[in-house]
């Protein structure tokens, strides 16, 4: 119950317990009253009677008695008037035993009045001649008290819904910072931390604001030294100690995403430095460090010399490196081949050699999976080395046409014919109960004529490019639904959607005829690629609003740094994180993940957010991962 109907009830309460005990006394005040009143009235009407009768009752057949009596009794709202001799006898009697049509019967036999009877002697000479005896009619006292009665619990009802009204306009008044203090506490627990500017005037309420925005500051500054802390830390784990290059893992992750874009436009460069070896014993590893940051330092200018993500440099490991160029034409590419071999020329000659690395470049092919493109491009380093001296060598053979009619057809047909199938697994262990809690939803296809699996991000990748993904998606979601149902599952089914799916208007309205105000929903956990939330923010966030609506979930998966900061994921409100693989594994040695997670999961505490951990290899970082309070992990 609200505070503002607690006090409404105590104070109406109230306002009826004062007013019983005031209503009470005040009727049997006037009662008391209006007896008393009767009795006196009675008295001086018995008493001027006797003396006006006194010269007449000698005379006990005298008809002026009567006719007196009979005019005093006329006059007067009586009774009964009764005249008697000394021995008791009755003189005179008149009656009238007629009530008050206007005084219900259940209020007279609640409040009985006492009659009202008084007697005066009538002297004749010096003997008592008779008595005269009057009885008040108690109709007039209850007509009075009845009116008295009825006005008084009129104006009190009437006090009473005055009093209301003003209590209810003070209370909205007084309780409004309170509102506002409740928002504000609601706020801070979304992630938002705002301050009430308007103090409340009452004092109490106001301390109680001024507590809040305190607390909203500091909560601010933890969150955002937590997160300037996970930025920190994100960016030392994506570079290489020594060159302060990008790793491998983060050209995975590009790679992954041109994958996904399909048509992105791309080189691969990959550098090997051949004599690494022989320069470590002539020099010694303090100078080949030297060698390999002036080296570094080289690409990274030459990568200063475009713009922003155009092109990147990597370093794999000891002397291999590599170069990612995006939005290049093929004139461009061959430029920078150019530029990087008389990069390892200069330095060559520095060190006094001839010869020291190689470059191979190879077109990107999004039907390639990732060790392709880098067999593709090693092909192409091998083929330099027979080139010359610190030369370099283009691949430009390509099947891409070829294959992408291909993969055209096997796609429509897969894909027309729910020739594919939903393998649930990958399941994520809560550590809390032991239970599975996600299993995801992988879809397998299988080309038929080759007998093989197919790769699927690759099949993935050319079904979003010919807007067939909407289909695919929506055909595994209700095969998710069917298990769900079929098997009388009780954990939740992950689904990864695209971006062009979570963008088509049908889907939503087939999900909303399929799930919405359904038991199921709350089963069901949509999940989209936290590279492509941080492409079209907005978006997503209207699309994680929309699933919430229909009671489903929403988990951001792949989640690093890179691509997505957490204050970001924050603001979107997803229900789960899945980390990256590369963040999931090697805790247990590599100090600079396991901090960087450890205070990942910090801040998802302070912001409810769910933290999952995918593909643990290795039991110490799982138990590792357990220790660290995440919800759950995969294996």
């Amino acid at each position: 119950m609200s505070l503002s109907k607690q006090l409404f009830l105590f104070v109406s309460v109230l306002f009826l317990i004062i007013f019983s005990l005031n209503f009470i006394l005040s009727v049997n005040n006037i009662k008391s009253y209006l007896e008393i009143e009767s009795q006196v009235h009675a008295q001086d009407t018995a008493t001027s009677l006797g003396l006006s009768l006194s010269p007449y009752i000698a005379n006990e057949a005298d008809p002026v008695m009567e006719t007196m009596i009979n005019a005093i009794f006329d006059m007067g709202y009586y009774r009964e008037i009764k005249l008697v001799n000394p021995e008791n006898k009755s003189l005179v009697f008149v009656t009238n035993k007629s009530g008050f049509n206007d005084v219900p019967q259940w209020f007279v036999d609640l409040l009985p009045m006492k009659l009202a009877t008084a007697s005066s002697e009538i002297s004749s000479g010096w003997n008592i001649g008779g008595i005269i005896y009057v009885t008040i009619n108690p109709g007039y006292a209850y007509l009075k008290l009845f009116e008295q009665v009825k006005s008084t619990l009129i104006y009190s009802f009437i006090t009473f819904v005055v009093a209301i009204f003003l209590l209810v306009l003070v209370l909205r008044f007084i309780l409004l910072p309170l509102q506002t203090i409740n928002n504000l506490a609601l706020t801070i627990a979304d992630g938002q931390f705002a301050t009430i500017d308007q103090l409340p005037w009452t004092k109490e309420v106001r301390n109680v604001a001024i507590s809040m925005n305190i607390m909203s500051r500091k909560l601010e500054g933890v969150i955002s030294s937590l997160n300037s802390k996970l930025e920190g830390l994100g960016k030392k784990l994506l570079l290489d100690d020594l060159t302060r290059l990008l790793k491998r893992s983060s050209f995975e992750t590009d790679m992954k995403q041109l994958t996904i874009g399909g048509d992105a436009e791309a080189y691969i460069f990959l550098i090997k430095i051949d004599s690494l070896a022989t320069l470590t014993k002539e020099h010694g590893p303090e100078s080949i460090d030297i060698f390999l940051k002036k080296f570094a330092n080289n690409l990274i200018q030459l990568s200063e010399q475009y713009a922003s993500g155009v092109l990147t440099a990597y370093r794999f490991f000891g002397a291999e490196f590599a170069l990612l160029a995006q939005s290049l034409s093929n004139e461009q590419a061959e430029s920078v081949a150019k530029q990087v071999s008389k990069i390892l020329s200069d330095l060559a000659e520095e060190y006094n050699r001839t010869d020291i690395g190689h470059i191979g470049v190879t077109r990107f092919n999004s039907m390639r999976t990732l060790g392709e493109s880098l067999l593709a491009a090693n092909e192409a380093y091998e083929q330099a080395q027979l080139i010359g001296a610190n030369s370099y060598y283009f691949r430009t053979t390509d099947d891409h046409a070829k294959d992408i009619e291909a993969w055209k057809d096997l796609v429509f047909k897969v894909v027309d014919q729910q020739a594919y199938s939903v393998v649930f697994a990958s399941p994520v262990i809560e550590f809390k109960s032991s239970d599975v809690l996600i299993e995801d939803a992988q879809t397998q296809v299988c080309d038929s004529e080759n007998n093989e699996i197919v790769p699927i991000g690759i099949f993935v990748s050319i079904a979003e490019k010919f807007s067939k993904i909407v289909d695919l998606d929506q055909g595994v979601t209700e095969k998710a639904i069917d298990y769900i149902i079929n098997r009388a599952i009780r954990h939740e089914v992950a689904i990864s959607l695209s971006t062009r799916t979570v963008k088509n208007a049908d889907f939503r309205a087939w999900l909303a005829e399929h799930i919405g105000n359904q038991a199921i929903a709350k089963q069901l956990v949509f999940s989209v690629s936290a590279y492509a939330v941080a492409k079209e923010t907005a978006m997503y966030k209207e699309f994680i609003e929309f699933i919430h609506s229909l009671g489903a979930k929403v988990m951001l998966r792949r989640f690093e740094t890179q691509s997505l900061s957490l204050e970001m994921a924050k603001a979107l409100k997803p229900d789960y994180i899945r980390l990256a693989r590369e963040l999931s594994n090697g805790l247990s040695f590599d100090h600079g993940k396991r901090h960087f997670v450890e205070t990942m999961q910090e801040i998802a505490n302070l912001v409810d957010i769910v933290i999952l951990a995918e593909n643990v290899l290795s039991d110490d970082d799982y138990r590792l991962i357990k220790s660290l309070g995440l919800a759950g992990a995969s294996r």
